[in-house]
């Protein structure tokens, strides 16, 4: 079965490690210029290098279909360049995840797949997808929503520590991120992380760097760029996150329990 995943962040790996581990193939694809931000646990991540390790699973660009099978083959998750899923006139894949996060209403519709999964909020069970997973944190995330939305943007990240908005870190003016510090590295607050133009973005607190964007990156101002996170576990960048296994989870959920696909799993 051919599960695409729109989207290659953090939330999109998660889903992908989770059904790749359940035996599903998974194809995605991506921005020609991904803003991702944990970027060493991000398929996303193949778009510059050709190839990237998550956890233990191995990412391959493709550039084009002809290299599907062969990389399935491999045992390797391939990552296309194709965000507006041009290739779906030559494949219609059993499942499609859109893991764009993009908070707004969705523009395509059930037809895309025989079961479209949208992931949090902008997306109507029954309307432009069969199903959403909620993704915000709490008793209900990862949960199943057949008819109906999930809950609204909080604008807020989830809380580490006791630090929540503060663990973001956003471009201050708009220009090209130039790093001065690498993901994973311990932290002092106030310590340098990186510049743009004139402008430095430093450490708020005492941690880790969680996450930050490519360098040479053009940003705008107030973009999200990076993540610090105050627990002293550095080794946290080499997994995925708990909410992204956890909506991963919901989405398998979603795949078992559609009654179109059962005959073929």
């Amino acid at each position: 079965m051919l599960v695409i995943i729109r989207g290659g962040g953090d939330l999109a790996s998660g889903v992908a490690v989770r059904l790749y581990r359940s035996g599903f193939r998974v194809l995605i694809t991506e921005l020609p210029q991904p803003l991702v931000v944990r970027r060493t646990v991000s398929f996303a991540e193949a778009v510059h290098e050709g190839m990237v390790l998550v956890e233990d699973i191995t990412g391959e660009l493709i550039h084009d279909l002809s290299s599907l099978e062969a990389v399935f083959e491999s045992g390797h998750i391939p990552v296309l360049v194709d965000p507006d899923l041009s290739f779906l006139t030559k494949v219609k894949p059993e499942v499609l995840v859109d893991a764009r996060m993009r908070k707004e209403p969705s523009r395509e519709g059930k037809e895309m797949a025989v079961l479209v999964i949208g992931l949090g909020p902008g997306f109507v069970a029954g309307e432009n997808c069969h199903a959403v997973v909620e993704t915000n944190r709490g008793h209900n995330l990862g949960r199943v929503i057949w008819q109906g939305t999930p809950e609204p943007n909080t604008g807020s990240p989830g809380e580490i520590l006791g630090y929540r908005s503060e663990r973001v870190l956003r471009a201050p003016i708009a220009g090209t991120l130039s790093p001065q510090a690498e993901i994973g590295e311990r932290l002092k607050g106030g310590s340098l992380i990186a510049v743009i133009g004139e402008d430095e973005v430093l450490a708020p607190f005492d941690g880790f760097l969680r996450g930050l964007i490519r360098g040479g990156t053009q940003v705008s101002a107030g973009q999200k760029i990076g993540d610090v996170d105050p627990r002293d576990d550095p080794n946290l960048v080499r997994f995925v996150s708990d909410k992204s296994r956890a909506i991963g989870g919901g989405v398998l959920e979603a795949i078992l329990s559609f009654p179109d696909l059962r005959s073929s799993l």
